[in-house]
């Protein structure tokens, strides 16, 4: 079968590189060019030599040489994994290319930049224009497996906070199980603060140690808000406290909220369940999840517990693939009509 020309931007951060990663191993994509303006000409084997055996040949390319391969596929794909506040202006430039050709790529977002419905929620967040206001109405944000009809030529994926978050408290809301007030603890990787060096992330620092930050503040909340009262048509207040792991991959995320109505452990897992029954890349089980069940995987899993008053849902997912990468490449396998967990079933490693 002809394979569908992939083209990745943001070619050097760590998102990008497990883009890479999933598209080597997938059966009907083919990578087609991976920008990098800051490394053009750069082999990708040296900024992820965990790619060599895959990759040996292949440099990252420049805007203009990306622009012209737009104008000569048909039909591409496009996976953007640039810092928030350039992958909109980025996206809307090439689709101009390719618009101009009279192509029609598809393309999904792993920035923040097409994640709100207005210009005005972006900047109330990031503090600073839109860099294509026009796209939005092109773009739609949410966990794939919170949206079964897509309208919209292209999809904006939430953050891994995000989708490891949404992922426990999309259900409670929407089957009406609590009251619309969730308290949120998470812990995330160091892979989450990206590929440049800063204090969060530097290893003396982190290894060995826990430790929150911008509790009930973290600019993430709004995101996660909106994606839940689209998801389930309830506005809720979500009380979100995130924490620096002393790990390089994943999240573990643990939501507590009040029912409305007594409901035990058992039967509170049997509606979890029964809510993503459809849904082939998230696992709802009897004991609490474990990182290492998902690390390096497109898998997320969930536990539940409820002492009939109060329930506390833990969810895990890796941060860099169902959370980034691995939830992009769902949403694009589905707007190119293919099963959406193709390419992405591997199971974990286990003993990372």
């Amino acid at each position: 079968m002809e394979r569908v020309p992939a083209i990745v931007l943001g070619g050097t951060g760590y998102v990008a590189g497990e883009l890479l990663r999933l598209i080597a191993a997938h059966p009907r994509l083919r990578l087609a060019g991976v920008m990098s303006d800051g490394s053009p000409g750069a082999p990708i084997a040296q900024a992820f030599p965990h790619l060599a055996p895959v990759y040996a040949n292949e440099v990252f390319q420049s805007q203009a040489q990306i622009e012209a391969l737009l104008q000569r596929e048909r039909a591409p794909a496009i996976l953007s994994a640039a810092p928030h506040g350039v992958s909109a202006a980025l996206i809307d430039a090439l689709l101009g290319v390719a618009e101009r050709a009279g192509h029609a790529p598809r393309v999904v977002d792993i920035s923040a930049d097409f994640r709100y419905a207005t210009t005005a929620e972006y900047e109330a967040v990031y503090g600073h224009p839109h860099g294509a206001p026009a796209r939005l109405a092109q773009f739609t944000c949410a966990v794939p497996e919170h949206l079964r009809e897509l309208k919209t030529p292209h999809v904006a994926h939430p953050g891994c906070f995000a989708t490891t978050i949404l992922l426990a408290t999309v259900p409670l809301l929407a089957l009406d199980l609590i009251e619309p007030q969730l308290f949120v603890a998470a812990v995330t990787g160091s892979t989450g603060s990206g590929r440049k060096p800063v204090e969060g992330t530097h290893h003396p620092l982190r290894h060995g140690d826990l430790y929150a930050y911008n509790a009930l503040t973290h600019r993430h909340t709004a995101e996660i808000t909106a994606c839940a009262r689209a998801a389930s048509g309830v506005a809720a207040h979500f009380a979100f406290v995130p924490h620096s792991g002393p790990y390089a991959r994943g999240i573990h995320a643990t939501v507590q909220a009040v029912l409305k109505r007594p409901l035990g452990s058992e039967a509170l897992r049997a509606r979890l369940a029964d809510f993503y029954r459809h849904a082939p890349l998230v696992h709802v089980g009897d004991k609490p999840p474990r990182l290492k069940d998902i690390v390096a995987s497109g898998y997320a899993r969930l536990g539940a517990v409820s002492d009939g008053r109060t329930v506390a849902v833990m969810s895990v997912a890796d941060n860099l693939n169902k959370g980034a990468a691995g939830g992009a490449m769902q949403w694009l396998n589905r707007l190119l009509g293919f099963d959406e967990s193709l390419g992405l079933t591997a199971p974990a490693a286990g003993w990372t």
